[in-house]
């Protein structure tokens, strides 16, 4: 079971992370503005007095969330960076280098990375 959620997780990491970011954001912003101009969430957004009471809470929790989102993504994208330019090679040596490097970093990222891997190593005839 635990499998089956991981791999869900990993297919849609890119989702997940462009999420995480945007909604980080939005708890921020509301844990900001209800800090400093209290006025703004309670006349626009209708929200009670109740709910701007954990605006501290709010800030802390939305920088949290928005840095752990930023981080997903950047991850996300450098390891995808780093697997397309080292596939993109047509030198058995040059992959084998990075080979391990290249292995570790594919078990973390969506599946179509791993089958770009495992073709281009038969491409290049390696085990």
């Amino acid at each position: 079971m635990a499998g089956k959620i991981t791999n869900f997780f990993r297919e849609l990491q890119l989702v997940f992370s462009i999420i995480l970011t945007i909604l980080g954001f939005i708890i921020l912003f509301l844990g900001v503005t209800a800090i400093w101009f209290p006025d703004i969430p309670k006349n626009l957004l209708n929200l009670s007095d109740d709910f701007l009471r954990w605006n501290v809470y709010l800030l802390i929790i939305g920088f949290i969330v928005f840095i752990a989102g930023i981080w997903y993504l950047y991850s996300y994208i450098k390891n995808r960076k780093f697997i397309l330019e080292e596939i993109k090679t047509n030198k058995r040596s040059e992959l084998l280098k990075k080979h391990t490097e290249l292995h570790n970093i594919t078990r973390h990222m969506p599946s179509k990375y791993q089958k770009k891997l495992s073709d281009k190593e038969e491409e290049l005839k390696i085990k």
